[in-house]
């Protein structure tokens, strides 16, 4: 899909959604177990989110975009498993709202948009433990086998009919979930459009930006310590694994390195060399600050010991959707949160294919080209 659905505030389509996500659906299409597993999962999620999200409210704000990722996840496999049995989401959810037990909150006409939120409520709203007991025990009957289309689908309405319930008695809106859904999904599962990626230097002059191209050397010396040389120039601090077990930790601002060119990010390359945004105070303190500094480095240390783990990703070109929510999660509220979760796979994958190089021959040249978000290798 190379048009991107256009973001209308408050309310999409339920076919605009079928449609945005459905490239994203990489699973194969004669795999419906899978698609209903992850459903009953994804309802697993919900019922300890939401909870919490409702019994907790404002005091702990993070169950609230849990329980939201959690009701979006849900309606992926829903509409995956439509797409799979041929049946439309949009006719299942607009029976639903047409229903006795939903009040219709503007005209009949309407029923095929968005957003059952602002077309039709619950008549009578149930429990928070009512509506999740509920929606367990229709995700568990979706996993019953059955030829039989027609029962197929009545379970399916079923399922959307607690599905909404369970979403109000949340007090959570449908249309966030839906768009933050869009957004997690196409970022995690779609190839970035290059021309829409967010280039956060282009306001600065060259003295303030990462730059263009670079070129940094690295090499370890006899004590064991590697060194980083930009522009015939040290800079940083010699580096050795700091652990009793050797894994080539000190060779790992090729990570750093890799951040800087392919999403255009790194407060840790800037601070290397001395090219902090100090002309507006806002990215100076908050986006290459200290504080920065520290989630970039706490964020490749958490990384490395996960790709410790997997030969360090040696011979995969995927990331799992596990590593990068978590990455989601460090980057809230810095800049760096505008790249989509697939640039970042890039950046992981593309820099540890560099690391792994560089660990092996113990130094060499890494190439860095901000334009063309690449990073390579060349032997010393």
């Amino acid at each position: 899909m190379d048009k991107q659905p256009e973001d209308i505030k408050g309310s999409i389509m339920l076919s605009e959604y079928v449609e945005a996500i459905r490239d994203t659906d990489v699973l194969p299409e004669s795999d419906h177990r899978t698609v209903l597993m992850g459903l009953y999962g994804e309802v697993g999620g919900i019922m300890s989110t939401a909870k919490k999200h409702v019994r907790e409210d404002k005091a702990y704000p993070g169950f609230k975009r849990a329980a939201e990722e959690e009701f979006g996840d849900t309606l992926w496999y829903l509409a995956a498993y439509c797409r799979r049995l041929q049946i439309s989401l949009e006719s299942i959810f607009s029976k639903v709202a047409q229903g006795a037990h939903f009040v219709a909150t503007c005209a009949a006409s309407d029923l095929t948009s968005d957003a059952i939120a602002k077309i039709a409520v619950p008549a009578s709203p149930m429990q928070i433990d009512d509506a999740l007991f509920r929606l367990g025990s229709a995700a568990a009957a979706l996993l019953d086998s059955s030829d039989d289309i027609l029962v197929i689908r009545d379970r399916l309405e079923r399922f959307a009919h607690c599905y909404w319930e369970a979403l109000h008695a949340s007090h959570l809106s449908f249309a966030d979930i839906v768009q933050m859904n869009i957004a997690k999904t196409r970022g995690a599962f779609l190839a970035p459009n290059t021309a829409e990626l967010p280039s956060f230097d282009d306001q600065f002059e060259e003295e303030e930006r990462i730059p263009s191209e670079f070129r940094i050397r690295i090499n370890q010396r006899q004590t064991g310590r590697s060194y980083l040389r930009w522009n015939d120039v040290f800079i940083g601090d010699p580096l050795t694994d700091n652990i009793a077990d050797p894994d080539g930790y000190r060779f790992h601002d090729v990570f750093h390195f890799s951040h800087a060119a392919i999403l255009h990010w790194s407060p840790v390359f800037r601070a290397l060399i001395k090219q902090k945004r100090k002309s507006k105070a806002r990215y100076d303190e908050a986006e290459d600050g200290g504080r920065a500094i520290v989630v970039e480095e706490g964020l490749t240390a958490w990384i490395f010991s996960r790709a410790k783990e997997l030969n360090y990703f040696e011979g995969q070109n995927r990331i799992s959707f596990g590593t990068l929510k978590t990455i989601q999660d460090f980057t809230t509220g810095y800049e760096v949160s505008q790249c989509p979760l697939k640039l970042w796979e890039r950046a992981i994958l593309d820099g540890y294919g560099v690391f792994r190089k560089v660990r092996d021959a113990q130094g060499g040249w890494v190439v860095g080209d901000r334009m063309a978000r690449t990073i390579r290798y060349e032997p010393l």
